[in-house]
């Protein structure tokens, strides 16, 4: 059986972990640690990063920092993971759920300023796939209305908006390195501060509500507890793994791009004729390969399809489904119907994407799903 995704190791990882092991020390904020850090700050003028236990945590932490009192009012979009919503729920936020496009899944820009009211405020943007939301049209509106922009990039390691790197347009930012994103650390985080508002305080959060950080840095001579916070930060075994995969970022983006390319040029044809919808990436965004997917017409559609993959020997996944929906918020969500979102809940599915996928496996799924759609489903 060919997964949905495998882990891809670069070959360093063990090596980096056991110098994390034997340099003294193992819990956060190390050398491995500000090595990753900087290499972000560099590489893509964020303003300050902190590596995170998850993108979940960054998420927590942009919640605190923005914040959020009970009653206040959260923009997210409904065809996201539930962390985007539960970092602001957890602080007493009502969620707006916002639909999607119909050319993409990424949140309808053009709906957002209708949602506003003198209680919302923040807008969280997901980057669905690693492909950027209108940040033009979202920024605009949160500037005029004096909000917040929080950037869901836990997609979009690398990938860009009219040139500017994701996760340096919002406020705030957060990132995941789950084993599942282009870059990995089994479980891991980090949050981006854009807003030189935030920084201090930030750091402050991050460890456990205290300013320690600025205590080893030797900008203060003692430390003590001056916030609210939590253990957000990982250690250096994390970092150390983290590590070897950013020094190979630019081989394993270029693999995935050649793989993502090949799936389109392959099944474009299939689209062309109405079998399925492939995805697009607007003008201003770029693809950072990190999921490719397919829009089923119906949901039996899909739910055949993904059956005959797996028949195949391909494990294929759906995704999201809609948060205003869920068993959880349903009965706080305030009615309004989000068709495009359960569109994608109902029929959207993810092929294998990894480093190590071949050419050879992309074919045999494009014949399988050939094959479906000639015999099966038409």
């Amino acid at each position: 059986m060919i997964h949905f995704n495998k882990p891809y190791l670069t070959g360093k990882e063990a090596h980096y972990m056991y110098q994390a092991v034997y340099s003294g020390k193992i819990s956060g904020n190390g050398i491995f640690t500000q090595k990753c850090q900087n290499y972000f700050q560099e590489r893509y003028g964020f303003k300050k990063c902190l590596l995170t236990t998850s993108c979940t945590d960054a998420l927590e932490m942009c919640a605190i920092l923005c914040n959020i009192q009970p009653g206040d009012e959260v923009i997210v979009p409904s065809y996201t993971f539930v962390s985007s919503a539960l970092a602001f729920v957890r602080q007493g936020a009502k969620i707006i759920f916002v639909d999607s496009m119909k050319q993409h899944p990424c949140m309808d820009a053009d709906i957002v300023e209708s949602l506003i009211t003198p209680r919302t405020k923040v807008i969280v943007a997901v980057h669905y796939a690693g492909v950027a939301c209108d940040m033009d049209k979202i920024t605009d509106i949160a500037n005029r209305h004096h909000l917040l922009v929080v950037e869901d990039a836990a997609q979009a390691v690398d990938s860009f908006y009219k040139g500017r790197a994701l996760g340096s347009i919002g406020h705030l930012a957060a990132f995941s390195f789950h084993e599942t994103k282009n870059i990995i650390s089994g479980e891991g985080g980090m949050l981006v501060v854009n807003d030189d508002r935030f920084v201090k305080r930030a750091e402050i959060i991050w460890e456990k509500g205290t300013n320690r950080a600025e205590f080893f840095r030797g900008e203060v001579n003692k430390y003590g507890w001056v916030d609210t916070g939590s253990s957000f930060l990982p250690t250096e075994i994390v970092s150390g793994f983290l590590w070897a995969q950013i020094e190979n970022l630019d081989a394993i983006q270029e693999r995935r791009k050649q793989l993502w390319n090949t799936y389109y040029e392959t099944l474009k044809p299939y689209a062309d004729k109405g079998w399925f919808k492939i995805p697009t990436v607007p003008d201003y965004a770029t693809n950072n390969a990190h999921m490719f997917y397919l829009v089923c017409n119906t949901f039996e559609e899909r739910t055949n399809l993904i059956a005959a993959l797996r028949d195949g020997g391909f494990l294929a996944v759906f995704h999201y489904l809609s948060l205003h929906k869920s068993p959880y918020y349903q009965d706080k969500h305030d009615g309004r119907m989000l068709p495009v979102s359960d569109l994608y809940s109902d029929c959207l599915i993810r092929l294998p994407m990894f480093y190590e996928l071949t050419f050879d496996n992309i074919s045999d799924i494009a014949a399988i799903i050939k094959k479906y759609y000639e015999y099966d489903g038409h």
